[in-house]
C-alpha cells in the first residue's frame, strides 16, 4: 500500500468510498460528511486551505481511502482529522494505522492539536482513535459543523 496526497482524479472514487461506508452504518444523514458540499472535490477542497491535506490510500494502483487534516480554530492551533474511511475490501488490514501516521505527523508540523468528531456506534474507530491517544471530550468544541455526531476526540501534538 502507499499513501499519497490527493490528486484530482481520486475525487470520485473517495466520494463514492465515504458515502458507501455511511451508508453501510446508516450515517447517510444531514450532519454527517455524505452531506458535505466539498465532498465531490476534495482536491479543490483541501488546496484551497493552508496546512491542509487529504491523502489517499492506494493499493495496486485502487484508491481504497483516505484522511484529512484541515484547520479547524487557528487561533488554538487546532487541526481537524477529517474523513478517514476506508472500502471494505481495506478494513481490518492496518491501513487505517498508516492514514493515521500520515495525518498525525503532518498535523503535528502546524497545529498543536488535533480535534475528530464521530459516533460511539463506530467502534472500531473510536478503538483507533483511542489508540493514538485522543481524549474522549463532553462535548463538541465550539464551530463544529456534523451535528449528526455524538463522540468528540482530542489529542495534544505538541
Amino acid at each position: 500500500m502507499i499513501v499519497r496526497e490527493i490528486e484530482h482524479q481520486d475525487n470520485k472514487t473517495i466520494a463514492a468510498i465515504i458515502r458507501h461506508s455511511l451508508e453501510s452504518v446508516g450515517l447517510n444523514i444531514k450532519g454527517t460528511a455524505y452531506f458535505d458540499p466539498s465532498l465531490d472535490n476534495l482536491t479543490s477542497y483541501y488546496n484551497s486551505l493552508e496546512a491542509a491535506a487529504y491523502w489517499v490510500a492506494e493499493i495496486n494502483g485502487e484508491v481504497v481511502g483516505g484522511i484529512g487534516i484541515a484547520p479547524f480554530n487557528q487561533e488554538s492551533g487546532t487541526c481537524e482529522l477529517q474523513k478517514l474511511y476506508l472500502s471494505p475490501k481495506a478494513q481490518g488490514k492496518g491501513y487505517a494505522n498508516l492514514l493515521m501516521e500520515t495525518a498525525l505527523d503532518f498535523a503535528a508540523k502546524h497545529y498543536n492539536n488535533c480535534y475528530l468528531e464521530t459516533r460511539q456506534q463506530l467502534k472500531a474507530a473510536c478503538a483507533l482513535y483511542e489508540k493514538f491517544e485522543f481524549e474522549l471530550l463532553a462535548k463538541p468544541l465550539d464551530g463544529s459543523e456534523h451535528s449528526a455526531m455524538d463522540a468528540w476526540y482530542i489529542k495534544k501534538l505538541n
